[in-house]
């Protein structure tokens, strides 16, 4: 069992910075890939970044390639999400969510979701 906690969401001009953090609470967060996901208004959930358990492998969304960088500590059993220069269409409310071992990129693949936290953009 894993709970997460978002927290970092807030309001930031266009080509501002934010960085999101997750927090998990569970022993075995270690073997968790823990991905990012966001959800606009009216839009289906889609996927942001991943990291698998070590910390030795990231996949980003081709939109936030280049300006999204996801990392994790298991010794603080926390992952982070930095996101510079941002875009009015990153605007979204932003997940993170776990699945054992291998990373994913499908939302149906994790088994534990944060409650999110909203990242507002304006231009």
């Amino acid at each position: 069992q894993v709970q997460l906690v978002e927290s970092g969401g807030g309001l930031v001009q266009a080509g501002g910075s934010l960085r999101l953090s997750c927090a998990a609470s569970g022993r075995t967060f270690s073997s968790y890939a823990i991905g990012w996901f966001r959800q606009a208004p009216g839009k289906e959930r889609e996927f942001v970044a991943v990291i698998n358990w070590s910390g030795g492998s990231t996949y980003y969304a081709d939109s936030v390639k280049g300006r999204f960088t996801i990392s994790r500590d298991n010794a603080k059993n926390t992952v982070s999400l930095t996101m510079n220069s941002l875009k009015p269409e990153d605007t979204a409310v932003y997940y993170c969510a776990a699945k054992l071992y291998r990373t994913g990129f499908g939302a149906h693949q994790y088994d534990y979701w944060g409650q999110g936290t909203q990242v507002t953009v304006s231009s």
